[in-house]
């Protein structure tokens, strides 16, 4: 979307460094990555950064103010584990937006999904280096919404999730990890903040206090959680056998805590108001259903990466809801092909990664994640068979 920046990129590529920029990112810790990787970053122009800042300011402010522990107190009670030991901010947010364009043809952001619950943080510190790398990114552009190196990034995530715990002490807490999709982050997280990144199979109780194994057989005390345990996963996963409940009190400090995954989430997005946020409505407050149903998505509220997301509704699908506490109605936006693939337009969505550390006034955006897409949808199913689409990162102008 930077013209001349597009022009310059599309001039120089070739599938060989494409090819090389897959391998480079697997030979950094000899992991194959099991999603696809765009061949090209998303060039941001000024105009959609200044569009983004602003609109993650504005909804931020929704998320500062001191009653939005009460106005999302309703999200906790549908939830399916309620953690004790709930901290005062979260320490991750999202922000997923869709490129769309205004009424003058000019790059505009659309909320589809906020978050407060970690992301890859750590592979886009990682895929924003390697496209760098190997197709020579100018020096000038970064994807950092912050004036850091990406030593500085990292460290600033070390900060809030290690802090002055010694990182023996510090797990990250998955399903089975080396299974998740994303478990090339998971891997850079532990070998880049030297903690190990354990299965809730493998975490021991004793009194109230956790325990993991360590490679030598000692026992050691978890004394922070870095989570990823998805709870939906967790809940219909009945062959996992674990030593203790999310529920229970525990002697640890979570890092991120599970709560905030509920708080922050699609439950947000019917009580915000903005032009930058679609329409959107909680099923059960709906008497009548809107006549234009095709300009509506169905969400359950508490989904993840896009499981059970409707897309094509009509009355029947929305009638045959038995608990519609759990959805929101949202309305569809147009996304825009902004970029200029060889063959074709594509589409994108970015999304706005940011940390709010302990101690600090409000949430900072730090990086940014970016999803390209030729498909109906953002989303794999949608993306097969099809090139310049999968995962990337937005350069801009620093």
């Amino acid at each position: 979307m930077i013209p001349e920046i597009r022009a310059w990129f599309n001039s120089h590529f070739s599938n060989e460094k494409y090819l090389q920029l897959v391998q480079y990112l697997e030979h950094w810790y000899n992991m194959p990555i099991a999603f696809r990787i765009a061949e090209s970053p998303f060039f941001i122009p000024p105009i959609l950064k200044e569009r983004l800042l602003d609109a993650c300011e504005e909804i931020s402010s929704f998320i500062l103010d001191p009653e939005f522990k009460n106005h999302t107190k309703e999200a906790l009670l549908n939830a399916e584990i309620v953690v004790p030991g709930e901290d005062e901010h979260t320490i991750f947010l999202q922000m997923d937006f869709a490129v769309c364009l205004d009424e003058n043809g000019e790059a505009f952001p659309q909320l589809i999904e906020i978050q407060g619950f970690p992301s890859v943080y750590f592979f886009q510190w990682m895929v924003g280096q390697a496209y760098r790398k190997v197709y020579n990114i100018p020096e000038n552009l970064t994807s950092y919404f912050k004036d850091i190196s990406t030593e500085q990034y990292s460290e600033m995530l070390r900060n809030a999730i290690v802090g002055e715990e010694d990182p023996r002490h510090v797990v990250l807490l998955e399903i089975e990890p080396e299974k998740q999709t994303t478990y090339i982050d998971m891997l850079s997280t532990s070998r880049e903040l030297n903690i190990p990144c354990i299965c809730v199979t493998k975490v021991i109780k004793s009194g109230k206090k956790l325990y993991y194994s360590d490679s030598n057989g000692e026992k050691i005390e978890i004394r922070k959680i870095y989570n990823r345990v998805i709870f939906d996963e967790l809940q219909s996963r009945k062959d996992l056998k674990l030593q203790f409940s999310f529920s229970e009190e525990l002697d640890v400090e979570w890092v991120g805590h599970p709560n905030w995954f509920y708080r922050i989430s699609k439950y947000c997005l019917p009580l915000l108001k903005s032009r930058c946020v679609p329409n959107t409505f909680f099923l059960k407050d709906l008497d009548t259903w809107p006549k234009d149903l095709q300009n509506y998505v169905l969400k359950p509220l508490y989904s993840f990466a896009g499981s059970g997301v409707v897309i094509d509704l009509n009355p029947e699908v929305l009638d045959a809801i038995t608990d519609p506490e759990n959805y929101i109605l949202q309305r569809k936006v147009e996304y825009a092909a902004v970029i200029k693939s060889p063959d074709d337009k594509v589409k994108c969505e970015i999304r706005m990664l940011m940390l709010w550390p302990k101690g600090a006034e409000k949430p900072e955006i730090l990086n940014n994640l970016v999803r390209m897409s030729k498909g109906k949808m953002v989303g794999v199913k949608y993306n097969k068979d099809k090139t310049w689409v999968g995962g990337s990162v937005g350069f801009f102008e620093k």
